[in-house]
């Protein structure tokens, strides 16, 4: 079953420092990092509608499509399939499980500090580690905006 988890964390930084610590190509290695040591994405800039791969080092991950980008605002993921070996697979009755899911961050401007809000659905073998985990992800993100 598909979990929507929601994650928050104020930081005190300009909304475009906090949107440059998450997408720019090498800060983004560092925060997804602490999910999974040398993961990357494959992006064409993170343009509106294109496809993004989000790999391990051994290249297999998931691709999704970028739905919404608004640059320092909102970014939204549709996660859509796997990728083994840097291919995309054809969807089966597992990924059906979880194609179709989602993943936003948004930046909301506050006045003495901004929120960056992420909600993300997620399924129930990966709920713990998730849980455990996006909260460190986010603390890396907030550190890379001193």
């Amino acid at each position: 079953m598909i979990n929507r988890l929601q994650f928050s964390i104020d930081i005190k930084a300009e909304k475009t420092k906090i949107w440059e610590a998450l997408w720019d190509e090498n800060l983004y290695r560092d925060w997804v990092g602490v999910f999974f040591e040398g993961s990357y994405a494959i992006t064409d800039n993170w343009k509106e509608g294109s496809k993004v791969l989000f790999l391990s080092p051994d290249q297999s991950g998931i691709y999704s499509i970028i739905e919404t980008h608004i640059p320092n605002e909102t970014m939204q993921f549709k996660h859509i399939g796997n990728v083994v070996m840097g291919r995309e697979q054809p969807i089966d009755d597992e990924t059906k499980k979880w194609s179709g899911a989602t993943e936003t961050y948004t930046l909301i401007e506050g006045v003495e500090s901004n929120t960056l809000s992420v909600e993300i659905d997620i399924l129930d073998e990966h709920l713990d580690f998730m849980s455990t985990i996006f909260p460190k992800a986010l603390k890396k993100v907030k550190d890379n905006c001193s």
